[in-house]
């Protein structure tokens, strides 16, 4: 009986470790892009925290503007129903004039709020950020930014839950006695590994070339 059992499972202490090396070596990988991922989802948070000063950046500067237009609009229709003393006219044209340039000024600012200081060109920066002009990261940009990294973020998931798999089915053929069973666990980990391997390459790459 010894020997019939022996003979069932041949090279078994050779699989053993051939399994567990393959084992270990997707298993650092599964933690590498674990590690990865981690890192993504972090900057996707600090992404969002962005966007979100941004937009409301934008929309200070918005209400900032509604109001000069409003003035602007008031100050208008008094003059046009000569509600204002022809002493205060010079004024009040001076004083529109200002209320103008200021408009512009917020419409600039909000145009590179939106689209940051790369999209609108040197000559369009009038935001400075801590006393630096060119430096506006926009809204837009980073909608962009947050776009891929979601996608490589789903990637990266998809790339650990084959891993994940991939382990179980190692874990499994190395239980298992019968050397069919045993290859056909083993050839599944080999696959859902390497897939798993490319899928987080794929991620990797994707961010790499979408953010250069």
């Amino acid at each position: 009986m010894p020997k019939e059992t022996h003979m069932n499972i041949p090279n078994s202490s050779s699989f053993e470790m051939r399994c567990g090396a393959v084992i270990a070596i997707f298993a650092a990988l599964m933690a590498i892009t674990d590690l990865l991922a981690g890192k993504y989802d972090a900057d996707e948070i600090i992404g969002t925290n962005d966007k979100a000063m941004a937009y409301s950046w934008y929309q200070s500067k918005s209400i900032k503007e509604t109001l000069v237009q409003g003035e602007i609009s008031l100050l208008k229709s008094l003059k046009e129903a000569n509600a204002i003393q022809k002493s205060a006219i010079i004024g009040v044209d001076n004083h529109l004039a200002d209320l103008a340039k200021k408009s512009v000024q917020y419409k600039k600012e909000k145009d590179e709020i939106l689209r940051g200081s790369k999209t609108v060109g040197q000559e369009n920066w009038v935001q400075d950020v801590g006393g630096e002009y060119g430096r506006v990261i926009g809204a837009n940009e980073i909608e962009a930014q947050l776009a891929i990294l979601s996608t490589a973020g789903d990637r990266f998931d998809i790339a650990i839950l084959l891993y994940q798999v991939c382990l179980v089915l190692g874990a499994v053929s190395l239980v298992l006695r019968k050397p069919s069973f045993q290859t056909i666990f083993f050839r599944g980990m080999w696959l859902l590994g390497l897939i798993g391997s490319g899928m987080s390459l794929w991620a990797f790459s994707f961010i790499q070339n979408s953010l250069a």
